[in-house]
Protein backbone atom coordinates (compact mmCIF):
# COMPACT_ATOMS: atom_id res chain seq x y z
CA UNK A 1 0.00 0.00 0.00
CA UNK A 2 1.38 3.53 -1.08
CA UNK A 3 1.63 6.22 1.27
CA UNK A 4 -1.56 7.95 -0.33
CA UNK A 5 -3.72 4.78 0.06
CA UNK A 6 -2.42 4.46 3.41
CA UNK A 7 -3.60 7.95 4.92
CA UNK A 8 -7.11 7.49 2.94
CA UNK A 9 -7.74 4.01 5.07
CA UNK A 10 -6.24 5.75 8.24
CA UNK A 11 -8.85 8.63 7.85
CA UNK A 12 -11.69 6.09 6.74
CA UNK A 13 -10.81 4.38 10.09
CA UNK A 14 -10.65 7.77 12.09
CA UNK A 15 -13.96 9.21 10.53
CA UNK A 16 -15.63 5.73 11.54
CA UNK A 17 -14.30 5.96 14.55
CA UNK A 18 -15.54 9.25 15.09
CA UNK A 19 -19.14 8.14 14.13
CA UNK A 20 -19.72 5.09 13.45
CA UNK A 21 -23.42 5.67 12.62
CA UNK A 22 -23.10 7.87 10.24
CA UNK A 23 -19.45 6.80 8.41
CA UNK A 24 -18.69 3.52 6.63
CA UNK A 25 -16.03 1.42 7.87
CA UNK A 26 -12.89 0.50 6.03
CA UNK A 27 -12.91 -2.07 4.03
CA UNK A 28 -11.26 -5.44 4.88
CA UNK A 29 -11.91 -5.14 8.88
CA UNK A 30 -13.82 -7.61 10.75
CA UNK A 31 -16.60 -6.06 12.85
CA UNK A 32 -15.27 -7.76 15.40
CA UNK A 33 -12.33 -6.28 15.43
CA UNK A 34 -13.84 -2.78 14.68
CA UNK A 35 -16.28 -3.01 17.56
CA UNK A 36 -12.80 -3.48 19.82
CA UNK A 37 -11.51 -0.02 18.25
CA UNK A 38 -14.70 1.85 18.49
CA UNK A 39 -15.48 0.69 22.06
CA UNK A 40 -11.70 1.62 23.39
CA UNK A 41 -11.35 4.75 21.75
CA UNK A 42 -14.82 5.54 22.91
CA UNK A 43 -14.86 4.49 26.59
CA UNK A 44 -11.20 5.96 27.14
CA UNK A 45 -11.91 9.42 26.37
CA UNK A 46 -15.58 9.28 27.60
CA UNK A 47 -13.93 8.08 31.29
CA UNK A 48 -11.48 11.28 31.29
CA UNK A 49 -14.72 13.04 31.02
CA UNK A 50 -16.96 12.08 33.56
CA UNK A 51 -13.77 11.94 36.39
CA UNK A 52 -13.12 15.11 35.07
CA UNK A 53 -16.28 16.68 35.39
CA UNK A 54 -18.26 14.39 38.32
CA UNK A 55 -20.63 16.91 38.94
CA UNK A 56 -21.77 17.73 35.64
CA UNK A 57 -21.69 13.88 35.03
CA UNK A 58 -24.12 13.35 37.97
CA UNK A 59 -26.89 16.03 36.51
CA UNK A 60 -27.31 13.63 33.36
CA UNK A 61 -29.14 10.57 32.64
CA UNK A 62 -27.05 8.02 30.82
CA UNK A 63 -28.59 8.63 27.51
CA UNK A 64 -28.36 12.58 27.15
CA UNK A 65 -24.61 12.05 28.79
CA UNK A 66 -23.44 9.33 25.68
CA UNK A 67 -25.04 12.07 22.99
CA UNK A 68 -23.02 14.67 24.58
CA UNK A 69 -19.94 12.64 24.35
CA UNK A 70 -20.50 11.75 21.27
CA UNK A 71 -21.14 15.25 19.95
CA UNK A 72 -17.45 15.98 21.39
CA UNK A 73 -16.00 12.88 19.61
CA UNK A 74 -17.83 13.55 16.35
CA UNK A 75 -17.73 17.28 16.49
CA UNK A 76 -14.41 18.85 18.05
CA UNK A 77 -11.29 18.92 17.00
CA UNK A 78 -8.90 18.26 19.27
CA UNK A 79 -5.30 19.80 19.28
CA UNK A 80 -3.44 17.70 21.50
CA UNK A 81 -3.05 13.79 21.60
CA UNK A 82 -2.85 13.37 25.05
CA UNK A 83 -5.29 11.50 27.14
CA UNK A 84 -4.42 13.93 30.24
CA UNK A 85 -5.48 17.36 28.10
CA UNK A 86 -8.93 15.80 27.22
CA UNK A 87 -10.75 17.41 29.84
CA UNK A 88 -9.19 21.07 28.66
CA UNK A 89 -10.41 20.55 25.01
CA UNK A 90 -14.16 18.97 26.44
CA UNK A 91 -14.32 22.43 27.70
CA UNK A 92 -12.99 23.93 24.65
CA UNK A 93 -15.73 22.26 22.75
CA UNK A 94 -18.23 23.63 25.31
CA UNK A 95 -17.07 26.99 25.34
CA UNK A 96 -16.90 27.63 21.37
CA UNK A 97 -18.72 24.84 19.51
CA UNK A 98 -21.28 23.58 21.45
CA UNK A 99 -25.44 24.00 21.05
CA UNK A 100 -27.24 23.54 23.75
CA UNK A 101 -29.55 21.05 23.70
CA UNK A 102 -33.15 21.03 25.43
CA UNK A 103 -31.77 18.51 28.16
CA UNK A 104 -28.48 20.64 28.59
CA UNK A 105 -28.16 23.08 31.47
CA UNK A 106 -27.52 26.76 31.12
CA UNK A 107 -24.60 26.84 33.38
CA UNK A 108 -23.04 23.81 31.34
CA UNK A 109 -20.15 25.61 30.17
CA UNK A 110 -19.38 27.89 33.54
CA UNK A 111 -19.38 24.41 35.63
CA UNK A 112 -17.28 22.86 33.43
CA UNK A 113 -14.85 25.41 33.61
CA UNK A 114 -15.32 25.31 37.48
CA UNK A 115 -14.39 21.49 37.53
CA UNK A 116 -11.40 21.81 35.17
CA UNK A 117 -10.13 24.65 37.18
CA UNK A 118 -9.22 22.12 39.95
CA UNK A 119 -7.86 19.86 37.59
CA UNK A 120 -5.78 22.40 36.08
CA UNK A 121 -4.62 23.57 39.69
CA UNK A 122 -3.85 20.12 40.80
CA UNK A 123 -1.99 19.29 37.86
CA UNK A 124 0.15 22.20 37.23
CA UNK A 125 4.20 22.45 37.65
CA UNK A 126 4.11 25.60 39.21
CA UNK A 127 5.46 25.66 42.42
CA UNK A 128 4.33 28.51 45.44
CA UNK A 129 7.53 30.83 46.49
CA UNK A 130 8.84 30.68 49.54
CA UNK A 131 7.33 32.93 52.05
CA UNK A 132 9.66 35.78 53.16
CA UNK A 133 9.43 36.90 56.97
CA UNK A 134 8.28 40.23 56.48
CA UNK A 135 8.08 42.84 59.90
CA UNK A 136 5.40 45.08 58.45
CA UNK A 137 2.56 43.82 56.08
CA UNK A 138 1.91 47.37 54.88
CA UNK A 139 5.53 47.99 53.54
CA UNK A 140 6.13 44.68 51.73
CA UNK A 141 5.30 43.26 48.17
CA UNK A 142 2.38 41.11 48.11
CA UNK A 143 1.92 38.80 44.91
CA UNK A 144 -0.16 36.57 43.82
CA UNK A 145 0.49 32.74 44.03
CA UNK A 146 0.78 31.14 40.48
CA UNK A 147 -1.78 28.25 41.80
CA UNK A 148 -4.25 30.82 43.15
CA UNK A 149 -7.01 32.09 40.15
CA UNK A 150 -9.49 34.72 41.08
CA UNK A 151 -13.06 34.56 39.06
CA UNK A 152 -15.94 34.93 38.19
CA UNK A 153 -19.02 33.13 36.98
CA UNK A 154 -22.52 34.49 36.21
CA UNK A 155 -23.99 30.83 37.76
CA UNK A 156 -23.15 29.84 41.82
CA UNK A 157 -21.09 26.63 40.24
CA UNK A 158 -20.12 25.70 43.84
CA UNK A 159 -22.89 24.56 44.82
CA UNK A 160 -24.78 23.20 42.04
CA UNK A 161 -25.63 19.65 42.20
CA UNK A 162 -28.56 17.80 42.05
CA UNK A 163 -30.69 19.59 44.69
CA UNK A 164 -29.60 23.13 43.02
CA UNK A 165 -29.90 23.79 39.23
CA UNK A 166 -30.24 27.37 38.68
CA UNK A 167 -32.04 28.18 35.50
CA UNK A 168 -31.35 31.45 35.32
CA UNK A 169 -27.95 34.15 35.81
CA UNK A 170 -27.71 36.32 39.15
CA UNK A 171 -25.84 38.29 40.66
CA UNK A 172 -21.84 37.81 40.07
CA UNK A 173 -20.59 34.69 41.66
CA UNK A 174 -16.58 35.20 42.74
CA UNK A 175 -14.23 33.10 43.63
CA UNK A 176 -10.35 32.62 44.05
CA UNK A 177 -9.63 28.85 43.64
CA UNK A 178 -6.07 27.82 44.71
CA UNK A 179 -3.66 24.74 45.17
CA UNK A 180 -1.94 25.37 48.68
CA UNK A 181 1.48 23.79 49.91
CA UNK A 182 0.04 21.06 51.01
CA UNK A 183 -1.43 20.41 47.44
CA UNK A 184 -4.80 20.55 48.30
CA UNK A 185 -7.25 22.71 45.71
CA UNK A 186 -9.14 24.52 47.81
CA UNK A 187 -12.02 27.72 47.20
CA UNK A 188 -13.01 30.40 48.81
CA UNK A 189 -15.59 32.79 47.91
CA UNK A 190 -14.79 36.47 47.73
CA UNK A 191 -16.66 39.77 46.97
CA UNK A 192 -16.24 41.95 44.02
CA UNK A 193 -14.12 44.27 46.21
CA UNK A 194 -11.43 41.45 46.88
CA UNK A 195 -11.75 40.02 43.32
CA UNK A 196 -10.44 43.37 42.56
CA UNK A 197 -7.95 43.51 45.46
CA UNK A 198 -6.72 40.31 43.96
CA UNK A 199 -6.61 41.36 40.51
CA UNK A 200 -4.54 44.45 41.37
CA UNK A 201 -1.89 41.94 43.45
CA UNK A 202 -1.81 39.95 40.19
CA UNK A 203 -0.65 42.74 38.06
CA UNK A 204 1.83 43.89 40.96
CA UNK A 205 5.63 43.67 41.12
CA UNK A 206 7.10 46.70 42.98
CA UNK A 207 4.19 48.04 44.60
CA UNK A 208 3.63 48.09 48.66
CA UNK A 209 1.02 46.38 50.52
CA UNK A 210 -0.03 50.20 51.37
CA UNK A 211 0.08 51.39 47.81
CA UNK A 212 -2.05 49.00 46.39
CA UNK A 213 -4.73 49.72 49.27
CA UNK A 214 -4.56 53.14 48.12
CA UNK A 215 -5.26 52.52 44.99
CA UNK A 216 -8.07 50.12 45.47
CA UNK A 217 -9.65 52.85 47.60
CA UNK A 218 -8.95 55.66 44.98
CA UNK A 219 -11.42 53.38 42.72
CA UNK A 220 -14.04 52.69 45.09
CA UNK A 221 -13.83 56.23 45.75
CA UNK A 222 -13.11 56.06 49.77
CA UNK A 223 -10.70 57.06 52.50
CA UNK A 224 -7.82 55.10 52.05
CA UNK A 225 -8.04 54.49 56.11
CA UNK A 226 -11.53 52.84 55.81
CA UNK A 227 -9.94 50.31 54.20
CA UNK A 228 -6.54 49.58 55.67
CA UNK A 229 -7.42 47.17 58.46
CA UNK A 230 -9.96 45.23 56.48
CA UNK A 231 -7.05 45.21 53.66
CA UNK A 232 -4.72 44.25 56.25
CA UNK A 233 -6.93 41.47 57.69
CA UNK A 234 -7.61 40.28 54.43
CA UNK A 235 -3.90 40.20 53.12
CA UNK A 236 -3.24 38.04 56.69
CA UNK A 237 -5.54 35.37 55.62
CA UNK A 238 -3.95 35.15 51.96
CA UNK A 239 -0.72 35.10 53.08
CA UNK A 240 -2.13 32.65 55.67
CA UNK A 241 -3.48 30.36 52.56
CA UNK A 242 -1.03 30.70 50.59
CA UNK A 243 -3.26 32.50 47.83
CA UNK A 244 -0.59 35.88 48.44
CA UNK A 245 3.20 35.44 48.99
CA UNK A 246 4.63 38.77 51.00
CA UNK A 247 8.01 40.05 49.38
CA UNK A 248 10.06 42.61 51.46
CA UNK A 249 9.54 45.89 50.42
CA UNK A 250 11.99 48.64 48.93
Amino acid sequence: MDAKALHESQMIMARYLRDPQNNPPPAGVEQRRLKIYEDLIYNNIEGFISSGFPVLRSLYEDIAWHGLVRDFIEGHRCHTPYFLEISQEFLKFLMEDFTLRAVDPPFIAELAHYEWVELALDTAEDEIPDQVAVTDLLTSVPQLSPLAWSLMYRYPVQRIGADCRPQHTGEPVYLVVYRNREDAVCFMEINAVTARLLELIRENSACTASDVLESLAQELGIEPRSLISHGIAQLEEFTELSIVVLAPGP
